[in-house]
């Protein structure tokens, strides 16, 4: 194919993966925007299949119906709440790619002296073989860690030993002495793959001090490493559509860590080399909780719900456990169709990934106007009648403004607390990732209904319906 015609396709493919990424800001256009990002690396696939010539179709077709098949399995069957760990494997998958393609190359240029194509050594080469070997390696392990810990396959608290940041700072240096190696050694792939050994390691030590409350930064700078690592396989290749669409997977990564670290009030570093785990001080939950809780039940919820004429509903991961999505939607249409206003104040952490609770609602077609983020819904909580908590926590735990020792100080909440009525849905008073006793479960205002999140919703929607007649 004529170069011209090639760099043409590759500029129409670079445009779609930017305009699918504008689609996906919002879930109006999140369909679209993702179909067009599809069809950009269809473009992109099928160009550079023909313009290099690529033998061997048939491999390349069995690895299509192979992992088109796994794909389309996966989509079927995967549970809603079992997308962060689906998310943090396809992180996974694009770093070890990264990882393999770097490692062809390099056979190719080292051992088979280029017989397979023209790339040859030079200062970009080695560098980006180095940084896509580097960082694929690290993606792949930190997220099958990540996978393991949000699929509780291991502990998804905060693993740390003695000495453990020494230990990486040695590991760092050893993974440095190949890069330099691999410079100094240009027709030998040996100190590449020791390399990728000792990044491997590191990426597994990487993540495994991180506890699952920051899972959801770590899960989004993962998915930005998988963009560095296919941006730097892209210079090995000198092919500029790949390293259009790496850096645009690894500028918005890192542009939604930003994002998440702040909406907890924690530094990037902090996340990575800090802890998050059960504080020592601040009152036990006896004194916070002891004769203060009010029980209710789904009668009497139905009831406030009757007479209210504004109600909010706040998800948390409980209701993506539980599945009540699609009960929540009913209890919707329900109190609308009674003439109640009903809002979502949706937080940026709430779930264990970033859009968690985006995505659970859009899944049972709430509409995308009704979801407000926590910016726009804490100033008219103290309009809103009814709250209701789903299985959330942490994210509408006051202690974060009232006590500047607690772990979660200065996190931004959701101000449910400032409701006339705050209804919370919970199968009892455990703590959340931050493990403290929340003062809102024992507020004045508050009432809690005991139980699974979904038959809980159930019964509400039960009771107003025999109240309704």
């Amino acid at each position: 194919m004529s170069p011209g015609l090639v760099n043409i396709a590759y500029l129409i493919a670079a445009s779609l993966f930017i305009f699918g990424l504008k689609g996906l800001t919002h879930p109006r256009t999140a369909v679209r925007g993702n179909r067009l990002g599809a069809l950009g690396m269809l473009l992109a696939i099928v160009i550079t299949l023909l313009d290099q010539s690529i033998v061997g179709y048939g491999i390349i077709l069995a690895g299509i119906v192979v992992g088109g098949g796994i794909g389309a399995v996966l989509a079927v069957r995967i549970k809603m709440t079992d997308m962060p760990q689906l998310v943090a494997l396809f992180n996974g998958f694009g770093g070890f790619a990264s990882v393999l393609v770097a490692g062809a190359a390099l056979l190719e240029v080292a051992v088979l002296k280029g017989t397979l194509g023209s790339i040859a050594i030079n200062a970009q080469f080695s560098i980006s073989t180095f940084a896509s070997g580097l960082i694929g390696a690290i993606t792949f392990w930190g997220s099958l860690v990540a996978f393991g810990k949000l699929q509780g396959l291991t502990n998804d608290g905060s693993v740390r030993y003695p000495g453990d940041q020494i230990v990486k700072v040695v590991l760092v240096i050893a993974i440095l002495i190949f890069g330099y190696m691999m410079v100094i050694y240009p027709d030998s792939s040996i100190p590449y793959w020791l390399m990728v050994i000792v990044a491997s390691v590191l990426g597994i030590l990487f993540v495994i001090p991180i506890g699952g409350a920051d899972m959801p930064v770590v899960v989004a700078l993962l998915n930005s490493f998988s963009g560095l690592a296919a941006a730097a396989a892209g210079f090995i290749l000198v092919n500029s559509v790949l390293i259009v669409a790496g850096t645009l997977v690894g500028a918005s990564g890192i542009i939604l860590t930003i994002v998440m670290c702040k909406a907890m009030n924690r530094s990037l570093v902090n996340v990575l080399f800090g802890t998050f785990t059960v504080t020592e001080g601040g009152p036990p939950a006896d004194e916070v909780y002891g004769g203060k809780v009010k029980s209710t039940s789904p009668e009497e919820v139905a009831m406030l719900l009757e007479g209210a004429k504004r109600v909010c509903i706040v998800p948390g991961y409980g209701m993506a456990v539980a599945q009540a999505q699609h009960a929540v939607r009913e209890l919707f249409d329900l109190l609308e169709g009674h003439g109640t206003t009903v809002e979502f104040g949706v937080h940026p952490v709430a779930g264990r990934m970033p859009g968690h609770m985006n995505v659970l609602l859009a899944e049972a077609d709430i509409p995308y106007e009704r979801l407000k983020d926590m910016d726009e819904i804490n100033p008219s909580f103290k309009q809103v009648d009814v709250t209701i908590v789903i299985g959330a926590n942490d994210v509408v735990n006051p202690v974060a403004r009232t006590d500047p020792d607690s772990p979660i100080a200065g996190m931004p909440i959701l101000d449910v607390d400032y409701s006339k009525i705050v209804v919370i849905i919970k199968r009892s008073l455990s703590p959340g990732f931050a493990g403290i006793p929340n003062p809102l479960f024992a507020a004045d205002n508050t009432l809690m209904l005991f139980g699974d999140g979904k038959k809980m919703v159930e019964g509400i929607v039960k009771s107003i319906k025999e109240e309704l007649g």
